[in-house]
């Protein structure tokens, strides 16, 4: 960033009064600019006893196995997005359920939001962003082709508290 979006000075990296880090600022109108972790808002679609996951066809982990999630848009709840995700990565429509896992991922900032999901129909297919999507049995996974450490962690919980037939909130820290 080099110039203020609000008067079009030049933008400085200095510690606003009042703070006690380092931000962006405006060197004439003192605007900050704030710079905030991302949320990732995806769900854990099942139908039966199986698992839904999206073949990515897009970079990071092009080729990789994921659940469907995603950059959260303005003015849409984690729900909401978690929702339109899965659509989008699979054209699977989805009852959103309970928030499954919380991982946060400091080092990318972002924070990654799984949603327990019931699919309503047998129907999803691939899209722009995944060139394959299936069903999976638990025995199928394949967990050596999977994208994201967040999304094995998670299916790894899934499964284990599926066993138990309890579902708890999981906070995972990579």
């Amino acid at each position: 960033m080099k110039y203020c979006s609000q008067c079009r000075a030049d933008i400085v990296v200095a510690i606003p009064p009042g703070d006690n880090r380092e931000r962006y600022t405006c060197s004439a109108c003192d605007f900050i600019f704030y710079e905030n972790p991302r949320i990732i808002a995806g769900s854990i679609p099942v139908f039966g006893d199986q698992i839904l996951l999206c073949k990515r066809s897009i970079e990071p982990r092009s080729g990789y196995w994921t659940l469907p999630a995603g950059f959260m848009e303005n003015g849409e709840t984690t729900q909401q997005g978690a929702w339109r995700e899965t659509l989008e990565e699979s054209l699977a429509k989805v009852e959103i359920g309970n928030l499954f896992s919380v991982c946060n991922v400091p080092r990318i900032n972002q924070v990654h939001m799984f949603y327990l999901a019931q699919m309503t129909s047998h129907v999803f297919g691939p899209t722009t962003e995944s060139s394959e999507v299936a069903l999976f049995a638990e025995q199928d996974i394949p967990w050596n082709n999977i994208a994201f450490a967040t999304v094995k962690q998670t299916l790894k919980h899934f499964l284990t508290d599926r066993k138990h037939n309890q579902f708890q909130l999981h906070h995972l820290e990579f």
